[in-house]
């Protein structure tokens, strides 16, 4: 792999091969989840309480960026966050740029949140977040009447510039994208008139459920979402559900492992975010629901796996959508099925916080796996994982998955750049210590 020859003194993964995922845990809150909630509680009328908050960078990024635009947030502590809200127009000019780290859902959704407020704000991030394409926000933003400089390449830093006011707008998405819808929805809440997105496929609804949570009317008409701007958001109570994103990561490796048998509580079953269930299904995998609930205006349930022979298939690609961020892990449980394992339509993964098709690819054949990445996805013919280094590029996701792999290797894995992992599981290593991954971390 590119870079593999060099010495890193990032935080590295090593992971002995064999094991079960034995035990009854709850992975950390939602991502997506979080994000909001800090949003639209900052937003509000009133006093807004979160359980469940991911503690993680990417949320932590976003908590931290309203607090540097005047909002009063207590906490997190334990996962207890106490929002003051300011309502719709009480944001404050920062005094200086908002850093978001690595969050890519901060960078988008604050560009629609933002356009509208009156103040020049100035968005950055790390390398990785840099590099990702913002102009599928800043185009149709700028149909709204927003005025957002990127750079040349469309990339932050994103120079948010007061304007006069914004104009609503009927959007047509060109690819299916929960991030652009939500951008273009929060941009909704402060423009003149009605803002519709037409999505091309269902993507995570989490804002429009959120919105509606907290007092604000969300139109539906089909493929079609739509908000008036002018409303009120008014403050509520959030039990924010574990993340099924960072579950994935166990449903896949209680498959793969022998003798597994592994408990996952008060999981979100959102049904724009429950692909991953249907595709590790439709590869034989043994998942069972239970005590099926709502929590907060989202679903949740509890989830109990156990090993199971998978099955290569081709990936239906209406599920695609819906399991966009899962894609790592259920790539490792394809190169550990038996026979071919085909996705299509998913090209989104080439600009996730890495080129995720290129660097599985790349990582699934150092381990011995024959994949052949395609323009739009990824062909994987099971076999047997052999030991060795991997380079994660920073990317979460992809650290965490071939972590996972390691319970089918015939050796021990070694996963470089993982620090990153912090942006969405924080105790990764640990709790997957305590269920049976034999996971070490290390500055290499």
């Amino acid at each position: 792999m590119k870079g593999m020859d060099k010495l890193s003194s990032k935080l590295q993964f090593s992971v002995s091969p064999g094991g079960s995922l034995i035990g009854d845990v709850r992975v950390p809150g939602d991502k997506s989840i979080s994000h909001r909630s800090i949003m639209f509680g900052s937003l509000a009328q009133g006093v807004t309480r979160v359980e469940g908050f991911l503690q993680g960078e990417d949320a932590l990024a976003t908590l931290q960026a309203f607090r540097d635009m005047g909002v009063e947030i207590e906490g997190p502590s334990e996962g207890r966050v106490i929002i003051h809200g300011v309502g719709m127009h009480g944001l404050q000019a920062p005094d200086g740029p908002l850093d978001l780290g690595n969050s890519g859902t901060s960078m988008r959704l604050l560009a629609g949140l933002l356009a509208g407020q009156g103040f020049e704000v100035t968005l950055i991030g790390d390398e990785s977040l840099s590099r990702r394409p913002m102009k599928r926000v800043t185009e149709p933003l700028a149909l709204m009447g927003a005025e957002i400089n990127t750079t040349p390449k469309g990339t932050a830093p994103l120079v948010i510039r007061p304007v006069d006011g914004l104009r609503g707008c009927d959007y047509r998405m060109p690819v299916a994208s929960a991030q652009v819808k939500s951008c273009l929805l929060l941009a909704g809440l402060y423009a003149q008139g009605e803002t519709w997105v037409t999505e091309p496929a269902p993507t995570r609804d989490h804002t429009e459920r959120m919105l509606r949570g907290f007092g604000y009317e969300v139109m539906q008409e089909g493929p079609r979402r739509g908000v008036r701007g002018g409303g009120a958001l008014i403050a509520c109570d959030i039990d924010v559900p574990a993340d099924i994103s960072s579950a994935a990561f166990f449903l896949v490796g209680a498959s793969i492992a022998a003798g597994s048998d592994l408990v996952l509580r008060h999981v979100g079953m959102n049904p724009t975010r429950d692909g991953v269930l249907t595709i590790l299904r439709l590869m034989g995998a043994d998942i069972e629901v239970a005590k099926e609930r709502e929590a907060g205006g989202e679903p949740v349930a509890d989830l109990r796996v156990r090993s199971a022979q998978l099955k290569g298939i081709r990936i239906p690609e209406d599920q695609v959508p819906l399991a966009i961020d899962e894609f790592p892990a259920l790539f490792v449980a394809a190169a550990c099925a038996e026979g071919e394992t085909v996705l299509t339509g998913a090209e989104e993964l080439r600009v996730k916080e890495s080129d995720r098709i290129q660097v599985m690819a790349d990582g699934l054949q150092a381990l011995g796996i024959e994949a052949r990445p395609t323009p739009d996805g990824i062909v994987i013919q099971g076999g047997q994982l052999r030991g060795g280094r991997v380079d994660s590029h920073g990317d979460h996701r992809i650290a965490m998955a071939f972590a996972m792999a390691a319970l089918c290797a015939s050796g021990e894995i070694r996963i470089d750049d993982c620090a990153n992992v912090n942006t969405s599981f924080p105790g990764f290593a640990e709790l997957a210590g305590s269920v049976g991954l034999q996971v070490s971390v290390q500055n290499d």
